[in-house]
């Protein structure tokens, strides 16, 4: 995660409903300007992934579910792909 979730209640939270340990990535102070990052990418990467397909990029679904379930099919077919 980036430095904008580096606050002690919130990794609590993360521990106490997820248990889940959260890594903080921060810009090294002494950089100045756009650094890059070892991790967000990832996830942005994935958001990435996910836009290209229509019916996730925006939202056309009335229950949560159903919107799961789609996020679900597409990474199993990203998954798959990167398979091939």
């Amino acid at each position: 995660m980036d430095g904008g979730y580096r606050a002690e209640d919130f990794a609590h939270w993360i521990i106490d409903v997820f248990c889940w340990i959260v890594e903080v990535v921060l810009r090294p102070l002494e950089k100045q300007g756009f650094t890059l990052l070892p991790k967000p990418w990832v996830v942005q990467r994935t958001f990435g992934w996910l836009n290209s397909f229509i019916r996730l990029s925006q939202d056309y679904e009335r229950l949560p579910e159903t919107y799961q379930t789609f996020i679900s099919i597409a990474m199993i077919r990203i998954m798959v792909s990167q398979l091939a």
